[in-house]
């Protein structure tokens, strides 16, 4: 089916949903096609190629509602689930929030956001297999002790998403992804250790080269050999892009309508107050083209937009769906995302903390003392309170330079502190996906360890 038979299906199942007794009504359709190509030590260990399509109902009886899905779009496929989504809507409890956007909050960016490449689309099987051998090839050869590797895996994903609601909305979009990835494993005497590194674009030639991915996975798994526990004291930590966008995903978390509304986040009722160092600003973003989070309009027919959450420190917006908006006595911010069946939740866009002027080696300098935080682990973050302590591994900071590699340790403190005590951001915000955040310095955090 073309892609504005998706978008016309959608509408006609709206349709049909309101023919069947629905007062409002939303349809998603979803249609894609993945291929995933994955080698280890030079050798194809699985290769996987899937294609599926699907559509969601969500209908409203009054401030009654009722969801259904179905893989089958034949005539009786789509008249099962609109009887399903009706019958559930009769069971269910009324809420007065419930209800489509208002016709004048929908519509569509206009204009190509890049979000489809055609060279993902007719990229030959062989060609994708061997860009993964070449990144792993790389890494095995970069260094006598990359002795083992978990392996290098090529993926891609083309697909078309359709929505139509009752208010007179109907759109559609087409989209590509690809990336490429690489785990060496690296060996010193009894110290072995894994690093990865990986690329990703909506399209094949925004990638970054097989062996540069190869070669930095390489370098990362090296510098972690001979990792040791440092005693426990207070100092600067150093949060790598990769790591700082852990504490991105946190403060998306805080910022997150369906937390406020239920007052569990510990920015709950701080709109308009100081929350965070100057130093601060944070972007959500769903109209940059070719990017991760991009879309003409969000999971409930809403244009995407910019909306600024943290300026310079202070808490300018929570992020929104319909829902969230009028629990809360706000308006959408255009943030709903939703699968196929089921109520809007809230998503993310473009997600980033804006970068600031110095590099990372020019913040590394400036510290006597510090933690360079390469990975997290574990899930320790309470958004309702605040604190924070996570398993960590990365490198020490000793005179402004990367001294030796640091592992089985925890780093800790409050996240209202660590916001408020943010002391520098860094020059080196790049996209690997929807959340994006430059290297963070905190001024000061406990690091546990002997």
């Amino acid at each position: 089916m073309s892609g504005n038979g998706y978008a016309g299906l959608a509408a006609e199942i709206v349709t049909q949903a309101l023919a069947a007794g629905a007062t409002d009504a939303e349809c998603t359709i979803s249609q894609g096609d993945e291929f995933s190509a994955s080698v280890r030590m030079r050798e194809v260990e699985s290769l996987k190629e899937a294609g599926s399509r699907a559509a969601g109902l969500r209908i409203l009886r009054g401030r009654r509602t009722g969801s259904a899905y179905t893989s089958d779009l034949s005539v009786d496929g789509i008249r099962q689930m609109v009887r399903s989504a009706i019958e559930l809507a009769e069971i269910t409890t009324e809420d007065v929030f419930a209800g489509l956007p208002e016709p004048s909050e929908l519509g569509a960016i206009a204009g190509d956001l890049r979000l489809y490449s055609g060279d993902v689309e007719i990229l030959p099987a062989d060609l994708k297999i061997d860009a993964a051998r070449r990144a792993e090839d790389a890494a095995l050869r970069a260094d006598p002790r990359i002795c083992n590797s978990e392996g290098a895996s090529f993926d891609t994903h083309v697909g078309l998403h359709a929505f139509a609601n009752s208010r007179g909305f109907a759109g559609e979009y087409r989209a590509s992804y690809c990336s490429l990835a690489a785990v060496p494993v690296a060996r010193s005497g009894e110290s072995m250790e894994r690093d990865y590194w990986h690329s990703a674009a909506r399209s094949f030639a925004g990638l970054e080269q097989p062996e540069e991915i190869g070669r930095i996975a390489a370098g990362r798994a090296l510098r972690r050999l001979g990792a040791v526990k440092v005693e426990t004291k207070k100092v600067p930590v150093v949060f790598e892009p990769r790591t700082a966008r852990s504490i991105l995903d946190n403060i998306f978390d805080a910022v997150h309508g369906g937390a406020i509304y239920r007052n569990e986040s510990f920015l709950a009722g701080k709109l308009g107050e100081r929350v965070a160092s100057e130093k601060l600003t944070v972007v959500d973003d769903g109209t940059i083209p070719g990017l991760f989070g991009t879309s003409p309009f969000d999971d409930e027919g809403v244009p995407t937009r910019r909306t600024v959450v943290i300026d310079r420190g202070v808490l300018e917006s929570y992020l929104l769906n319909t829902y969230t908006a009028r629990k809360l006595g706000l308006r959408t911010t255009g943030n709903a995302s939703r699968g196929l069946a089921g109520n809007a939740g809230v998503g993310n866009g473009n997600l980033y903390i804006e970068p600031g002027a110095p590099s990372p080696a020019e913040l590394i300098a400036g510290i006597r003392e510090g933690f360079y935080v390469t990975e997290l682990i574990g899930f320790g973050v309470n958004i309702v309170t605040g604190d924070y302590s996570r398993g960590a591994a990365g490198l020490w900071i000793r005179d402004g330079e990367l001294a030796f590699p640091v592992s089985e340790v925890t780093v800790a403190g409050t996240l209202p502190h660590m916001l408020m005590n943010l002391e520098a951001v860094g020059a080196d915000l790049a996209f690997r996906g929807s959340m994006a955040a430059p290297t963070l310095v905190i001024a000061e955090m406990t690091v546990g360890g002997r």
